[in-house]
């Protein structure tokens, strides 16, 4: 497996995985906590990071590759600081989930699937978040946002924005108060 040049900026340090393997190291049954623990390091699962857990913990790489690609929490590939989700399940989409991707492609240079060169975004389509009828949605590290149409993206856009650059030093995501913004809660 090639390395990307994403990968290459992330390379995870050796004693951050093995602090992570330390804390949760129990044997097979931590795979996942582990597993979860370098995806929150990271925003992605190194393969670095895979070999050695499968070394440490111990178990097949096999096995260690079923579970980071099982559950769609985890990603092979680096993800941006701020990761879009647009549910594609039928009710947003016949309320506009199309036209919501489209300009979310548009604003952040990306097409669905990817993450920005930078590493500050990622776009991802989800088939049913469960909140039909608050559809189209968007999901970001701030919460849900319903009912989504053009003029709302530009308006999430620019709140993740200056929420971004206001905690670009902390390098974690903003903690947003959802009364004071007009996300909606998970149904």
């Amino acid at each position: 497996m090639a390395t990307t040049g994403q990968e290459r900026i992330i390379q995870p340090r050796v004693s951050d995985i093995r602090k992570i393997l330390d804390k949760q190291s129990n044997g097979a049954s931590s795979l996942l906590a582990v597993l979860e623990d370098i995806q929150h390091q990271y925003r992605f699962l190194p393969r670095d990071a895979l070999i050695m857990v499968s070394e440490r913990i111990p178990v097949p790489l096999s096995r260690v590759y079923s579970v980071a690609t099982f559950y769609n929490a985890f990603s092979l590939k680096p993800r941006g600081r701020h990761c879009f989700q647009v549910c594609t399940g039928t009710a947003c989409h016949v309320r506009g989930a199309t036209l919501v991707i489209n300009r979310l492609e548009t604003l952040l240079g990306i097409e669905t699937g990817e993450t920005s060169d930078d590493l500050e975004y990622t776009l991802e389509t989800v088939n049913c978040l469960g909140a039909c009828a608050l559809g189209p949605i968007v999901v970001t590290e701030q919460g849900y946002d319903g009912m989504m149409t053009i003029s709302k993206v530009d308006k999430l856009m620019r709140r993740v924005h200056s929420l971004g650059s206001e905690n670009a030093d902390a390098g974690k995501p903003a903690q947003v108060d959802a009364a004071a913004t007009d996300t909606a809660p998970p149904a």
